[in-house]
């Protein structure tokens, strides 16, 4: 049945054989994305909401969904799927409604320790996963788990070659500042933006010393930004310039063009800090731009936060990695549902606001399914 999401989950991989007796996983899929849309935490508050009445008449009708399992047949379910042809088909499901102005936007990369992993016997490592975020829509487009964070340099890199990036500028912090990262983003025709830092000290100490020359600092682009929030002023100021014969290093980044810098003071009624941050870029860009790029590169820290507070993803027990990784993904998912349905009708509520409505009305949750 074609109803916006079974779909692109009909050719999910399984570590074993099963033959849909009682419910497909297609469908158990759909059921855990939409109780995910209503803002439910974990599989027993999914299947509870499910087996009600009024929603049990919901599944049937729009997603023909017949039969919901019990709990522990849901979790039994999902330990068959594999994570990696999940994150496939979840990737392939959001290209379907990608809007075409998501060219030139920004792609932000960062990583996420499931913290309740830390300490469960039956993992022997915590679950860290990557995910690939376009920052102005608020969708997460790929993602990719690792054991470790220490890890996270080649899952980048591997999560760079799925995503549709042409086109985009990615953004990335100074772990990833990576010649082989830059490279692989390059040749999927997209550009870097790369913070760099004390892993590459004398790149960094030859940007320092070329913005911290004030006649120097005098020839480049330049333009200073001020906002107050909540009893602090922050203004920012960026720098940028597309001279850089003189760099030695050039030659070993791909498609180098630029380099940059952002000044940030930060003020309040205890008093005044600054910091320094330095970027080096294969686009060709403006002051404005790069301000507009490195503080965008901060936008997948909101999708983090809704999955630690919101969806208490910290304090989720189940003690199967694979199963983690698929309610992480139900998460974003859902997360990537609501953004959309804001994008599109404007909307200004908040997204715990409209989880809630979908929550206490199904119908809801047809407006945010198949709007989009």
């Amino acid at each position: 049945m074609n109803n916006g999401i079974t779909e692109y989950f009909e050719d999910i991989e399984l570590y074993e054989e099963y033959d849909g007796y009682f419910c497909s996983i297609p469908d158990i899929i759909t059921i855990a994305i939409l109780g995910s849309i209503c803002g439910l935490r974990n599989i027993h508050q999914i299947h509870q909401w499910a087996t009600n009445d009024r929603v049990s008449e919901f599944l049937k009708e729009k997603f023909g969904i017949d039969h919901v399992p019990c709990y522990y047949w849901i979790l039994s379910l999902l330990k068959y799927v594999k994570p990696e042809s999940l994150n496939r088909c979840f990737a392939d499901w959001v290209y379907s409604f990608m809007p075409e102005k998501s060219k030139s936007m920004t792609i932000s990369l960062d990583g996420k320790t499931v913290c309740s992993t830390l300490k469960m016997s039956k993992i022997e490592s915590p679950l860290h996963i990557i995910s690939a975020q376009v920052c102005e829509l608020g969708l997460t487009l790929a993602q990719r788990s690792t054991d470790d964070k220490s890890n996270e340099i080649p899952a980048v890199q591997e999560l760079l070659k799925e995503p549709k990036i042409k086109g985009n500028i990615v953004v990335a912090d100074a772990l990833n500042c990576q010649k082989e990262t830059a490279e692989i983003i390059v040749k999927q025709k997209a550009d870097y933006l790369l913070c760099v830092k004390d892993n590459h000290p004398n790149l960094k100490k030859d940007i320092e010393d070329y913005v911290q020359d004030s006649s120097l600092r005098d020839t480049m682009q330049t333009v200073s930004r001020t906002e107050k929030n909540r009893g602090r002023v922050e203004t920012r100021t960026a720098y940028v310039t597309t001279d850089i014969n003189w760099l030695e290093q050039k030659k070993e980044w791909k498609n180098l063009k630029c380099i940059g810098a952002i000044h940030t003071e930060f003020s309040t009624k205890k008093g005044t800090s600054s910091e320094w941050h330095y970027y080096l870029s294969s686009r060709e860009m403006t002051a404005e731009q790069l301000l507009h790029h490195a503080r965008m590169e901060w936008s997948v820290e909101s999708m983090h936060w809704l999955l630690d507070v919101h969806f208490e993803e910290d304090w989720c027990r189940v003690e199967n990695k694979d199963v983690q990784q698929c309610l992480n993904m139900f998460r974003k998912a859902a997360i990537n549902l609501i953004k959309n349905f804001k994008n599109r009708n404007n909307s200004k509520a908040a997204i715990s606001k409209l989880m809630f409505e979908c929550l206490m009305e199904p119908q809801m949750i047809s407006r945010v399914i198949f709007e989009n």
